[in-house]
């Protein structure tokens, strides 16, 4: 894993710090999904206080306060994505591939898991489309950085390979094979740290909503993450993501909350896509330095609807990581999204929650 406008007074004041030089937002804003207790959660809670275990968890104490908030900006309600599984066909298990597109595709389509996120859009209707998976290159990486998967969604535009597709509502997922690192761009490091210690002042000093700074590796609990790229007059979604699992040394690669490495992919995944679709824009904001009329949904601590669900966990993973059933018969694995409603991470649901106890759908709407 990486985070509703408000009309306040409060709210027209962040607005206006974004624009401002002085207190313009101090770093690169990332949308992730990260291992509590890992190096990376640790990054993202410097200097504020770490949730409680399991406060979110279906059937524990609710927590109005990580309620989402709409900004303004851009969602989506009809999303397509596809799948790009890098390092071509030699550096995937078959099986795993089919495993993960129909997976996938059967949680996004979902009805009752759709019935959690409908909220955010004002109840209405939503659906996904998948327009199927592609190998791209011949030899797995050994590292992408966030640069790095850039470049490989700029390069599959100019190679044609995502000629068609509706920019403005699709997403191209970048699927990372065994062993490869992720980065956010900077990874662990001399010179990271040092940056890092230069923002703590500005990160105690940030407005409501302003999404979280990142820097992390896989090899430190980040397991995906989603953004844009801007190439050939287009505004390209993606989001990239690591298979996760134990590697042979023991150590973890990424968030391993599942017995197989593929069910870790799809609930990565599950969860970059819903962010996605309820706030695409967020690298926009981070150019931009404007949180107002461009990020979509997130809390006043700057997370997405996937974020604080895992944050709350305190590592059990299990109580927001599940395999659930699916329409047409099966499970998919996935993981449980932020739900205003019920103020936590919320499970399938027969039937979306009235608007009546929804908290600020209709500014959405």
């Amino acid at each position: 894993m990486a985070k509703k406008a408000k009309t306040s007074s409060k709210a027209k004041t962040s607005s206006k710090a974004k624009t401002s030089r002085k207190k313009k937002l101090p770093f690169r804003i990332m949308n992730v999904i990260v291992r509590p207790n890992s190096i990376g959660a640790k990054m993202r809670y410097r200097g504020r206080p770490r949730p409680s275990a399991g406060e979110l968890a279906q059937g524990l104490t609710p927590d109005e306060a990580q309620d989402l908030r709409f900004r303004g900006g851009r969602t989506i309600p009809h999303l397509s994505y596809l799948n790009f599984f890098v390092g071509g066909s030699n550096a995937w298990v078959s099986s795993d591939v089919d495993n993960i597109n129909n997976a996938l595709a059967a949680a996004m389509s979902d009805r009752k898991l759709n019935n959690v996120m409908r909220q955010y859009f004002a109840n209405q209707a939503i659906t996904t489309d998948f327009l199927g998976s592609h190998f791209v290159g011949s030899k797995a990486p050994r590292l992408v950085t966030q640069a790095s998967a850039k470049q490989l969604v700029s390069d599959l535009f100019d190679g044609g390979q995502l000629s068609g597709i509706d920019f403005p509502s699709t997403v191209v997922n970048l699927l990372l094979p065994s062993r490869v690192l992720l980065t956010d761009g900077t990874g662990p490091g001399a010179a990271s740290k040092r940056r890092r210690d230069d923002d703590d002042d500005d990160d105690r000093k940030k407005p409501p909503g302003t999404p979280e700074k990142e820097d992390a590796s896989s090899a430190g609990g980040l397991g995906g993450y989603h953004g844009s790229v801007d190439t050939g007059g287009r505004h390209i979604l993606y989001s990239v993501g690591v298979f996760s699992e134990v590697l042979p040394n023991g150590r973890q690669n990424g968030i391993v909350a599942f017995d197989q490495p593929w069910k870790n992919v799809v609930a990565t995944f599950y969860h970059e896509l819903n962010e996605a679709r309820t706030d695409p824009d967020v690298d926009v904001a981070n150019e931009t330095q404007r949180i107002e009329g461009v990020i979509g949904w997130n809390s006043d601590a700057g997370e997405e609807c996937g974020d604080f669900p895992v944050d709350s966990t305190g590592g059990d993973l299990s109580l927001v990581f599940q395999e659930v059933p699916v329409d047409g018969g099966g499970t998919a694995p996935v993981q449980f999204q932020y739900s205003n409603a019920v103020h936590g991470a919320e499970g399938p649901i027969a039937a979306p929650h009235p608007l009546s106890i929804q908290h600020e759908i209709k500014e959405a709407a």
